[in-house]
């Protein structure tokens, strides 16, 4: 795939460079500074979502070296391929990190060949894009093409530090986190540039089931960061099995309903499938 994309590079100039709206997609960028919070995972079913719905996507898989977007990726043409299925997929590449070793280089090379493949993408109506759980020069470069920008966490005070520092006797916001300043300067840059503001969604998941007093604070919490950052709350996904089992096969719960994928849906599945078609609600889908 990288190699079918590379030709069409080199017939493409950078149209994107300086962020110019030379495009038609709207870009969701998922992203946040810490990993396991599922970012994949919905990114992935977004990423269905919006295929199943018609719409021309693009994906594109900001880190490389994790690369679990683009192995979710490969278990789905495997699979498919293995069982007849006809399932749809976007136009995806990996963006690999640079080896030179002059750091101001290194970025300018990996941010050149995001723009490469924004452009090669820019007649999807949707590009998604996939970051590092990490504050490396190539996920900033992916945030500042964010047209919504959507942080999944894992429903505890220890990734709600990722956005805000939180005062224990009150929850709430004494400072912004470094991670929200960042996304607080790439609105500016949104503004300045005639854009319309960032639409920053923070997604709650592995939501408990069941009510508690951390669930009560983080509600507190969390309201307070988002009237303050500016961010819009929705609830996400579930601590399910389910979700681990469909990356090895590289299915999402929206393809179960298609003949031959081999797993049968239970009411659990049926639940999960909810959550999803929740958070694409929310997304606009």
């Amino acid at each position: 795939m990288n190699d079918v994309l590379t030709a069409v590079y080199s017939g493409v100039s950078a149209l994107m460079r300086g962020n110019e709206r030379a495009r038609n997609a709207t870009v969701i960028v998922f992203g946040n500074e810490k990993g396991g919070t599922g970012k994949s995972t919905t990114a992935m079913h977004v990423i269905v979502g919006l295929l199943r719905a018609g719409y021309r996507v693009g994906a594109i898989d900001l880190d490389a070296r994790q690369g679990t977007l683009s192995r979710y990726f490969d278990n789905r043409r495997i699979y498919a391929g293995r069982h007849g299925l006809r399932l749809p997929q976007p136009l995806y590449s990996t963006i690999e990190r640079s080896e030179l070793r002059d750091l101001d280089a290194a970025e300018a090379e990996e941010r050149d060949r995001l723009d490469h493949a924004i452009a090669a993408m820019s007649n999807c109506d949707y590009i998604v894009l996939d970051t590092p759980g990490s504050a490396h020069p190539l996920s900033r470069a992916g945030h500042s093409y964010a047209d919504i920008l959507i942080t999944p966490i894992n429903d505890s005070f220890v990734d709600l530090d990722l956005l805000g520092h939180i005062d224990p006797a009150t929850y709430k916001m004494v400072k912004p986190s470094y991670y929200a300043e960042l996304v607080g300067e790439q609105n500016k840059l949104r503004m300045r540039r005639g854009d319309d503001q960032l639409d920053w969604i923070v997604i709650r998941n592995r939501l408990a089931s069941l009510e508690s007093r951390n669930k009560r604070n983080m509600d507190v919490a969390l309201t307070d960061l988002s009237n303050s950052l500016g961010m819009r709350l929705v609830p996400g996904f579930s601590e399910r099995v389910i979700f681990r089992e469909l990356f090895l096969k590289g299915l999402t719960l929206l393809d179960l309903r298609d003949e031959g994928t081999k797993v049968a849906l239970t009411m659990s599945h049926i639940a999960a499938l909810q959550e999803v078609r929740d958070v694409l609600r929310a997304i606009g889908v």
